[in-house]
């Protein structure tokens, strides 16, 4: 857990992370949906300097209902050269052709 998290944050996270744990999910996909879920809920509240996401979408979504920024966010890590002149269906495309 980040040094940056309140007491709240961390309670948080470990109730989601346990819950997460008996639904089935293996610990790594716990955490990661824990972490991503405190890390949401600090973006609202204005809590982190970082408004936009550093996420690439939930990954049992379709590319299509992801925002453009989680998309270019999926374009850097498969290193698709071109992405920041890319519009949305341009992203699209280009992680369809490189998966």
């Amino acid at each position: 857990m980040p040094r940056a998290w309140s007491t709240k944050d961390e309670r948080q996270y470990e109730h989601i992370r346990k819950h997460a744990r008996q639904a089935g999910k293996s610990a790594a996909q716990a955490k990661e949906i824990a972490a991503r879920t405190v890390n949401k809920q600090r973006r609202i509240e204005g809590r982190t300097p970082n408004d936009r996401t550093q996420g690439t979408g939930h990954p049992h979504r379709r590319l299509e209902e992801r925002t453009r920024q989680e998309l270019y966010n999926r374009a850097r890590e498969l290193n698709i050269a071109g992405r920041s002149s890319m519009n949305k269906t341009g992203l699209i495309s280009a992680i369809r052709k490189r998966n």
